[in-house]
């Protein structure tokens, strides 16, 4: 969000901006597929990967801007010193490909469109081409749209005639069953990462759930319906750490045979040898319930409300780029 407030600001008051953009990458490279930055001659958003090659490309970029040069730039970004050519300056392998693309006024009015969509949690598709430019992609109601719209969160095709996509908004999210004093530090932290954040609790008037304003969306729900607010997929983690032993059961049993990318519940190590006890004698398999994760969170010897959500977090991220 930050990348797009500071082009949109900028364009609006007639200050020069640049986007860079990382529209693909492997291995150990540091700027991501998907990074973004936004510069003007004196101040930056976002990060294409830091490290002396995000500086070369912020300094290309001003001095584009202060010639009037919109001709966009396509580099890849070789991390290894012996590499022949397109070397970055740094040393922790991978590649990377970076787009620098100057933005005229005539963009503003896509990317004020992207700036709404991402405050207004709206779904929309960002697209780059050399032969279009820049574009705000969307489905139309009756399913068609001028272009077509790809269901991957990140499309890139390279060569001469090259063209990235991807999607707005988050690919992951995190529901946290759950609005207790680790929930309220669990969401904390997560709000400093790349997921979106939804907590649900079946108590009204819970202090920790209402003090909650890291979470995107905050629901009071029955537990009775718990699978009916949390989709399943390939994006969707699932964290379980309700008041007690009976609501965890009752959410797990409703959640246990669903195809999460993670599914984990809180408690000590015989709390969740219970509940997996519990779980085989209702009869759901061995393969389910090895999915459970439990007790969750990476082995530091947490103890605060703060330890805990940050040994969770650890987990996550472990699971996410596993």
């Amino acid at each position: 969000m930050p990348v797009w407030a500071l082009a949109a600001a900028s364009l609006r008051a007639g200050v020069p901006v640049a986007l860079l953009c990382v529209v693909s990458s492997a291995g150990s490279s540091p700027g991501r597929q998907g990074f973004k930055m936004s510069v003007t001659a004196a101040e930056t958003a976002g990060s294409i990967g830091g490290g002396i090659m995000e500086h070369k490309f912020i300094e290309l970029a001003r001095q584009r801007l202060h010639t009037g040069d919109f001709t966009p730039v396509l580099r890849p970004q070789i991390h290894r010193r012996e590499a022949p050519a397109d070397r970055s300056g740094m040393m922790c392998s991978g590649e990377q490909e970076v787009l620098l693309w100057p933005l005229a006024a005539a963009d503003l009015s896509v990317v004020a469109a992207i700036e709404k969509a991402l405050l207004g949690g709206t779904w929309g598709q960002l697209s780059l081409s050399i032969d279009s430019g820049l574009q705000l992609l969307a489905e139309a109601a009756n399913g068609s749209a001028p272009h077509p719209v790809s269901a991957a969160f990140y499309e890139y095709q390279p060569g001469p005639g090259w063209r990235y996509r991807e999607q707005l908004g988050f690919r992951d999210h995190v529901t946290i069953v759950g609005g207790g004093h680790v929930s309220l530090a669990l969401s904390k932290a997560l709000a400093l990462l790349d997921f979106e954040l939804t907590v649900l609790d079946d108590r009204t008037d819970l202090p920790t759930l209402a003090a909650n304003e890291s979470a995107h969306h905050r629901r009071v729900i029955s537990y009775d319906n718990v699978a009916a607010e949390i989709p399943p997929g390939p994006h969707q983690y699932v964290v379980v750490m309700t008041v007690g032993y009976r609501t965890d059961a009752l959410v797990l049993r409703q959640l246990l045979n669903l195809p999460y990318r993670y599914l984990g519940v809180m408690g000590s190590v015989a709390k969740v040898v219970e509940l997996r006890r519990g779980l085989q004698e209702e009869g759901f398999s061995v393969e389910e319930i090895a999915r459970l994760r439990g007790p969750i969170g990476v082995a530091i010897n947490s103890q605060t409300p703060e330890e805990i959500a940050i040994s969770i977090v650890a987990e996550l991220i472990q699971v996410r780029h596993r």
